[in-house]
């Protein structure tokens, strides 16, 4: 499958997701400017597919702007490999998200009924049921990529001769074995 079909496919398991979900997600509390799941949950999980549509846009960021998002990105990483918890890289000054349109599917699953703060969102269980699902479906159109920390993955991305590699369609867990077990990505192909 080309790159410009994977986007299409990428796009219609979002939208499925959103129709299966919205009856569970239409009474969210969630708003603009509503940031604890970028912030305190720290987490922002993402497959090779989205690093790269997320690259596409850093890389046609205005000048001005580009130096700052990759410093956070870099930063971002290196506190997760602490396993420290870290404000997005992409959380702009006002809690709003700069890439929103192109987030991964690790923050469009995300909402919660009750106000978050100090426990967390509070979601259906059939939502999140939803959401593996939907998970599952991106692992298998990314079958020759892989899951986990989006800096983490936007790293591996950022290697001219592993984004080579996996643009052409190769697939060698073998070349990655040491940072992704230590980072604790997914090999997609052998998801469950």
């Amino acid at each position: 499958m080309i790159w410009d079909e994977k986007k299409e496919k990428l796009k219609e398991i979002y939208e499925r997701f959103e129709v299966d979900a919205h009856e569970f997600k239409k009474d969210a509390i969630c708003k603009i400017g509503c940031a604890y799941c970028c912030t305190d949950v720290g987490n922002v999980d993402t497959i090779t597919l989205e690093g790269l549509i997320i690259i596409e846009r850093v890389n046609i960021l205005p000048q001005s702007l580009k130096p700052q998002i990759e410093k956070k990105i870099a930063q971002n990483r290196l506190d997760k490999e602490k396993k420290n918890i870290a404000r997005c890289p992409f959380l702009k000054e006002d809690d709003t998200c700069l890439i929103y349109d192109i987030r991964p599917f690790s923050c469009r699953q995300l909402y919660s009924i009750r106000e978050c703060r100090g426990r967390g969102p509070t979601v259906h269980r059939q939502a999140m049921a939803l959401a593996k699902a939907a998970v599952r479906g991106l692992q298998r159109l990314d079958d020759t990529g892989y899951s986990g920390h989006l800096t983490f993955i936007l790293y591996l991305l950022d290697r001219p001769d592993f984004r080579k590699f996996y643009l052409s369609g190769g697939f060698d867990p073998g070349k990655i074995a040491k940072f992704g077990k230590s980072h604790r990505l997914v090999i997609n192909r052998f998801a469950k």
